[in-house]
């Protein structure tokens, strides 16, 4: 037993950097007035300091032909992109097109999608290859006439895989078809050189790379044009009504700034860490399946599957020594639809774990998590 759970879950959320702290705490109780009340001179000021944050996020991820959008995270971008769009475009067109979509993507993604099924447009959700990616045939093949988006997550939230954004992005040009993908489990994490030719739609998320929960952003080109599904005070261009939080703006704005800066050092530091601990659990134990591609992978992520193992006390054992994830954050102890997407069974799913490894995550506590997991299979095979 650990003197206390030992945490691999960092992609379930972060923790707050101290510098991102410290960015946020003017903002607490001096330049706190609302930046859509412009009427004064604090409403005057804050509404600058808004402006002031939005330009200096769009310099650290080397923004220059597309406008962000606040919202209150990844899930709420999502549905902006999804139903802001699909909405739009039947409206301006007066057709129900098709939307392509991947069976592994976020719920965030899948769920909107589900809704805008049953209002008329036509879903098509592919599978991967049993490493989690997609092959750009099969993409080329579910293309039809009448297709105006695809949504396709850079980066998956369970097995960390990395999808081929660019060879995906250009199929969309080609075929003049939009394209949107969820990364928010990446800036920081994969060395992305020019945000604004990953998609003409971006999701990223703060509390994923170590900023405040409660505050994302929509990346979209100039000319995408949206429905809102919020209304009210027409706040961001029109798209999405409410009073923004300056205080998480700012310790957002400080997090990817920290997140770009850090990232080859930090990418190398987490990818050896990860390393040592697939190396010593698979060293230590026969049986063990790693989850998705183990190339094209996010540094932190580590998804595995032990056979021959009874899954829910697999998780039971270990829940008490190791923070970890059975699937997604969001999936209500529900099995992996993402694993299940790529072929694994039920029982392989449910025998199945997300380890995902922070910054502060030390040499010690790798050496300590496989001894917990070599022990709990030695335990739950005899």
């Amino acid at each position: 037993m650990v003197s206390s759970p030992i945490l691999l879950d960092f992609q379930s959320s972060t923790p707050c950097l101290k510098e991102v702290v410290e960015e946020m705490s003017s903002y607490w109780m001096e330049n706190f007035a609302n930046p859509s009340s412009k009427g004064n001179l604090s409403g005057l000021y804050a509404s600058a300091s808004l402006e002031v944050l939005r330009t200096k996020i769009q310099e650290n991820l080397n923004l220059h032909n597309k406008k962000i959008i606040f919202t209150s995270g990844a899930t709420e971008s999502n549905n902006l992109a999804l139903f802001g769009f699909a909405r739009n475009f039947q409206q301006r067109t007066g057709r129900y097109g098709n939307i392509i979509t991947l069976s592994t993507e976020h719920k965030a993604v899948l769920e909107p999608l589900r809704q805008l099924k049953k209002e008329g447009f036509s879903i098509t959700v592919l599978n991967p290859e049993s490493d989690g990616l997609i092959l750009e045939k099969n993409l080329l093949n579910a293309l039809r006439d009448d297709t105006f988006l695809i949504s396709i997550m850079l980066a998956n939230n369970e097995i960390g895989v990395v999808q081929p954004i660019e060879k995906i992005f250009k199929i969309c040009q080609k075929n003049n078809i939009k394209f949107h993908t969820d990364a928010a489990q990446c800036p920081g994490y994969l060395p992305i050189k020019n945000f604004d030719s990953l998609a003409n739609m971006i999701t990223l998320s703060s509390h994923k790379i170590y900023g405040p929960k409660g505050i994302g952003l929509l990346i979209m080109d100039e000319d995408i044009q949206l429905n809102p599904i919020f209304y009210g005070g027409g706040q961001e261009f029109g798209y999405r009504s409410g009073t923004l939080s300056l205080p998480l703006i700012a310790g957002f704005s400080k997090a990817i700034e920290v997140a770009i800066k850090n990232q080859e050092r930090n990418t190398m530091q987490l990818a050896k860490l990860r390393n040592n601990l697939m190396d010593g659990l698979l060293k230590k134990n026969s049986k063990i399946l790693i989850n998705g591609s183990i190339i094209n992978r996010l540094p932190h992520n580590l998804n595995l599957t032990v056979l021959d193992v009874n899954g829910s006390k697999f998780h039971k054992y270990i829940k008490y020594q190791i923070t970890c994830s059975s699937g997604s954050a969001c999936s209500n102890g529900e099995v992996s639809h993402v694993l299940t997407s790529m072929g694994r069974s039920l029982k392989e799913a449910e025998s199945s774990v997300r380890l995902s490894i922070g910054l502060s995550t030390t040499a010690e506590e790798i050496e300590n998590s496989i001894d917990v997991i070599t022990e709990t299979i030695n335990k739950l095979r005899k």
